[in-house]
C-alpha cells in the first residue's frame, strides 16, 4: 500500500532498522533513532542498486516521489542514477556551479576598484544566484537566462538588466575558455530585452552661443572656486566625478599634465571619493596655458588642501555634485534643455571634430570614450596619442578665448592652421 504523510508521522522506530514500502521501488528505512531515509531500489544489468534520496521531513513524500521518477526514467534510457550522482557530487565538490564559476570570474578580474567589484557581487547575488547559482554550468541553457534576467526587465530595471546580460555573457565565456562548457547560451540573449534609455545630455544647441556662455562665466558673482570650476570643466570637459574629486597631487606642473588615476583614495565620510576615472583606466589630461592660469588660482584658494575644489561649508569635502548645474542656473539656463555640465563635452567634441585637425583616435583618447570594436579597443589603449592631444587641448583653449568677443567656427578657426601645415 502506497504511504501517506499521516502514515509515516506515526511510524514508531524500533531496536532494529526497517523498511517500508511505497511503490514503484520506493521505501522508507526508519532507523532506531528515529531517523527516516528515503531510498530507491532498481537494477541496471541484472544487479541490484539503491540510490539514497535523504531524510523526511526535509525530504517530502511528494518529492521522494518525483525524484524516483526522474530515476525510473534515467534507468529506461539504460542509465545509472546512482552514477549521475556520483559524478553530480562530483561536480560541485570541484566547484562547477554557476555561482562558483561566476566568482571564480569575478576573482580573476584584479584591476576592477573595490567598489566596483563590490557592485557585480552584489547584483549577481541578488538577482541571478537565487535562480541559477547552484545549477551546474553545463547544464544551463538560454531558457535558464532568460528566465532570470525577464524577472529583473519586468520590475523596470532595465539598466541593471542590461548589465546584468553582460556579465552572464562574459561568465559564459570565462566557462568556455576553461573547457567547462562548449558554448556560450548567453550568446543567444541579443535581443531580447527592452534596452535602457541612452541618457543624452543638453548641450548648446548651436556652437554660435558660445561667446554668450563665456561672458556669463565670467560674469558669474557666486563663489570664485564655482566659477574657476566652471571655467575648468569647459577646458577639460572631463565627466564631473573626475573634476569633483580631483585633489592637487594629480597635477604635474613640470610635465603641465593632470593625470587622473584609475581609482583615488576614499576620503573618509565622502561618499564616492574612491572614484577616479569611469573607463578604470588612468586618463591624461594635457594642461593648457589658460588651465594652468586657473589651477594657480585656484592652488591660492585651496592649494593647502587635498581637494582642488573643496565644500563651501566643509573644506574637508568636496564641492557638490550639483554645483556645476546650479551655477548654470544661476546664469540663467534651462539645465534639461539647454547646457548642463556634462553637456560641455559634447560641445567640445563637436568642435575638435569640425575643425578638422585632429584625428579621431586622438578626440576619443582625450574623450575618455570606450571604443566597442575589441581590437581596435586594444590598439587606441595602447596607443597614448599624447603630442596630438598636448597641441590639441591648446588649440580647445585658445578657441574658446577666440569667441570670447564674437563667435567663429572651428572650421574658419582652423583654417590659418592648415594653410600653416
Amino acid at each position: 500500500m502506497a504511504l501517506t504523510d499521516t502514515a509515516i508521522r506515526k511510524i514508531k522506530p524500533t531496536e532494529k532498522s526497517f523498511k517500508i514500502t511505497d511503490s514503484a521501488g520506493l521505501y522508507l528505512l526508519i532507523k532506531p533513532n528515529g531517523s527516516k531515509l528515503w531510498y530507491m531500489k532498481y537494477r541496471v544489468d541484472g544487479k541490484e542498486k539503491k540510490l539514497a534520496f535523504g531524510p523526511y521531513p526535509d525530504v517530502s513524500l511528494f518529492k521522494a516521489r518525483q525524484l524516483r521518477d526522474a530515476a525510473r526514467a534515467r534507468v529506461r534510457e539504460g542509465a545509472d542514477p546512482a552514477a549521475d550522482k556520483k559524478i553530480a557530487q562530483q561536480k560541485k565538490k570541484n566547484g562547477h556551479t554557476f555561482r562558483q564559476i561566476a566568482m571564480n570570474w569575478h576573482a580573476d578580474h584584479r584591476r576592477w576598484s573595490e567598489h566596483y567589484a563590490m557592485t557585480i557581487r552584489r547584483r549577481l547575488e541578488m538577482y541571478v544566484f537565487p535562480d541559477i547559482g547552484d545549477k551546474f554550468i553545463d547544464q544551463i541553457v538560454t531558457e535558464d537566462l532568460l528566465f532570470t534576467l525577464r524577472k529583473v526587465e519586468s520590475k523596470g530595471f532595465l539598466e541593471i538588466t542590461a548589465r546584468l546580460k553582460n556579465y552572464v555573457t562574459e561568465i559564459m565565456r570565462y566557462a568556455v575558455k576553461k573547457q567547462l562548457i562548449k558554448s556560450n547560451p548567453a550568446l543567444d540573449l541579443d535581443g531580447e530585452f527592452t534596452p535602457p534609455e541612452t541618457q543624452h545630455y543638453p548641450a548648446l544647441p548651436l556652437l554660435e552661443k558660445l561667446p554668450e556662455l563665456l561672458s556669463r562665466t565670467d560674469s558669474y558673482s557666486g563663489r570664485r572656486l564655482t566659477r574657476y570650476a566652471l571655467k575648468l570643466s569647459l577646458l577639460f570637459f572631463v565627466r564631473s566625478s573626475e573634476l569633483r574629486f580631483a585633489r592637487w597631487s594629480e597635477i604635474d606642473w613640470q610635465q603641465k599634465l593632470w593625470i587622473i588615476p584609475e581609482e583615488r583614495e576614499q576620503v573618509e565620510n565622502v561618499r564616492f571619493s574612491h572614484r577616479g576615472t569611469k573607463m578604470k583606466t588612468q586618463h591624461i589630461v594635457p594642461l593648457s596655458e589658460q588651465a594652468i592660469t586657473v589651477l594657480k588660482q585656484i592652488e591660492a584658494l585651496s592649494g593647502h588642501l587635498a581637494f582642488i575644489f573643496p565644500g563651501e561649508y566643509d573644506q574637508d569635502k568636496c564641492m557638490s555634485d550639483n554645483t556645476i548645474n546650479k551655477a548654470l542656473r544661476v546664469m540663467g539656463y534651462d539645465t534639461k534643455q539647454e547646457i548642463c555640465g556634462h553637456g560641455f563635452r559634447a560641445m567640445a567634441c563637436s568642435a575638435l571634430s569640425e575643425s578638422g585637425l585632429w584625428s579621431k583616435d586622438a578626440i576619443e583618447k582625450q574623450m575618455s570614450h570606450q571604443e566597442r570594436n575589441s581590437v581596435r579597443a586594444a590598439y587606441i589603449h595602447k596607443a597614448e596619442y599624447l603630442e596630438e592631444r598636448i597641441a590639441m587641448m591648446q588649440w580647445w583653449a585658445d578657441y574658446l578665448d577666440a569667441n570670447i568677443d564674437r563667435y567663429i567656427s572651428p572650421y574658419q578657426y582652423a583654417v590659418p592652421l592648415k594653410n600653416v601645415s
